[in-house]
């Protein structure tokens, strides 16, 4: 859950909500092989944020939206 709390307004969202954008993220990160790179960590964990903003809490959904933005296409 790490990656995404720091970017996360304090009570802007419910635990579960945290958990899938953690996981969406954590998984974005891991399939475009970013390891290090605190700034590209931070820019997909502000994008998995905005799309849960507009309502997005599945943590797949998430992730394969970001991947495609990314023109990575959908996880599997």
């Amino acid at each position: 859950m790490g990656v995404i709390l720091p970017f996360v307004s304090a009570g802007a969202f419910e635990p579960d909500d945290i958990e899938a954008m953690s996981l969406a993220c954590e998984e974005v990160c891991h399939r475009l092989r970013i390891n290090g790179d605190a700034r590209a960590r931070e820019i997909i964990a502000v994008r998995v944020i905005e799309l849960a903003q507009r309502g997005e809490r599945r943590p797949m959904v998430l992730r394969d939206q970001v991947l495609a933005e990314a023109n990575a296409g959908p996880g599997q």
